[in-house]
């Protein structure tokens, strides 16, 4: 399990699992319960890079970033860890 403390955002943790390459269990703490409930299901066994490619970048209201965002930073610093 990944767990990265995200910033910028009104959630304050992502947790996934990144298994073969796939992006696995992304849960939220904090944030926007509906949205991010369905950024969860909505992501659920995409391929990372993919994953990165989509969501790097979309930032929320006036905030430079967004909880896609940060999900998008998470799995690209893990794919470089790994």
């Amino acid at each position: 399990m990944v767990n990265f403390k995200t910033s910028g955002t009104c959630a304050t943790n992502v947790q996934f699992e990144l298994q073969d390459g796939k992006v696995h269990s992304v849960s939220f703490e904090g944030g926007c319960n509906g949205n991010l409930k369905a950024l969860s299901i909505l992501t659920e066994g995409i391929d990372a890079q993919e994953l990165v490619e989509k969501l790097k970048g979309i930032t929320c209201g006036r905030k430079k970033t967004s909880c896609s965002d940060q999900l998008a930073t998470a799995v690209a610093a893990a794919i470089a860890g790994a």
